[in-house]
């Protein structure tokens, strides 16, 4: 039969569309891809030539692994010659590529916790000192800031534990000091080096739990906080993060972010819906996409808008972690911090000294700071 003067049999257009018969039945089922005509007595189906396109497209996009509800709403976007369709696309691979790094992330801590070898030379990698025990010197530092009338932020640094969170909505500080108060039982729980990541995991849960219950009956549906901690164990650093609290890594002279802003001008930027231009110029640029909420069911307290992103790092003799609530990173400019950072060698001068610079550049939210520096454990200089 000649496929562009009349309809194709099940067979023909499977074979035209590189879909299979069953695929298309399926597709028929869900409303996806419903045939031209089914025969009333025998229930076969035929398609229309023209039906070829979105066939097409829907193989295509099963290629990439796109689930079928998202494949349906391109194909609709695509068939009214909507741009967005092309923007979902872009969306979604965006998300996959996220995705498909966090899993790279855990393959690699997996290969190097089951081989016992250390991890593959990237930048920034960090490098272990077994003949020189590591200890962490740090400092930190909150302040209200110059416009806010409180100060929603919560910062712990100890021996073991490093924690900035940043609470919001109402209750947003009893939220902030719940997730707080919840991580720092880690500082006398007995850490296998191991299970270290695991440990620290199973805290963030507990974190948003009790951020949940602290906000129960007193605060809006959306108050919650950010988190962003490291649970440090001999020679190894756990990062967990959600929001868009910020850890940095100084070596060397240079400042790298360790973790990214969970925003939703973020988001739509990674996505390819914003130009960087007006992702720049976005009118909410702290309005969250991921955080630790109040909103489970009965104010438990989850993980909104996503997973928390976690990192398993190795220590190196002289470095020094920076971790802040956005009340730094959103009015002093990065190379100001990477300056500050590099040049004030004591913790508490450093972590006052960049809070001051927050508030002389209007200090508008509540500023913290975290400072730690990976020093000998015996003392002996660096």
């Amino acid at each position: 039969m000649d496929m562009d003067t009349g309809p194709l049999t099940i067979g023909a257009f499977a074979k035209a569309s590189r879909l299979s018969p069953k695929a298309l039945r399926l597709y028929d089922e869900l409303g996806l891809l419903a045939p031209a005509r089914v025969d009333p007595v025998s229930g076969y189906r035929y398609y229309a030539p023209e039906q070829l396109e979105r066939a097409r497209l829907v193989a295509w996009l099963r290629r990439l692994g796109m689930p079928l509800a998202r494949i349906r709403r391109v194909c609709d976007l695509a068939a009214a010659a909507d741009a967005a369709a092309a923007a979902e696309v872009r969306a979604y691979w965006a998300e996959t590529e996220a995705e498909v790094a966090a899993r790279r992330d855990l393959a690699t801590l997996l290969v190097d916790h089951l081989s016992r070898k250390e991890p593959a030379a990237v930048p920034f990698t960090l490098e272990s000192t077994p003949d020189a025990p590591l200890a962490i010197r740090y400092a930190a530092l909150s302040d209200t800031g110059r416009m806010r009338e409180s100060n929603q932020d919560t910062v712990y640094a100890g021996a073991r534990l490093l924690a900035v969170a940043d609470g919001f909505g109402t209750g947003g500080e009893e939220a902030s000091a719940a997730a707080v108060a919840a991580l720092r039982r880690l500082e006398t729980a007995d850490l296998p080096a191991g299970d270290l990541l695991n440990a620290l995991e199973d805290a963030v849960e507990e974190a948003g739990r009790e951020a949940g219950r602290a906000v129960r009956g007193v605060a809006a549906e959306d108050a919650g906080t950010t988190l962003t901690a490291l649970l440090w164990n001999g020679s190894r650093l756990a990062l967990v993060h959600i929001g868009d609290t910020r850890a940095h890594l100084l070596r060397d002279g240079e400042l790298c972010q360790l973790t990214e802003d969970h925003t939703l001008a973020r988001k739509l930027l990674a996505e390819g819906r914003l130009t960087p231009e007006e992702a720049a110029s976005c009118p909410q640029p702290a309005l969250l996409a991921r955080a630790l909420t109040g909103s489970g069911a009965g104010g438990a307290g989850e993980v909104e808008g996503g997973t928390v992103d976690t990192k398993l790092r190795e220590a190196r003799l002289g470095d020094r972690y920076l971790l802040c609530s956005d009340g730094l990173s959103a009015v002093v400019p990065t190379a100001d911090i990477r300056e500050t950072a590099a040049t004030v060698a004591d913790p508490a001068q450093a972590v006052r000294a960049l809070v001051e610079s927050a508030n002389r550049a209007g200090g508008p939210d509540n500023v913290s700071c975290v400072v730690a520096d990976v020093v000998r454990a015996d003392g002996a200089a660096g």
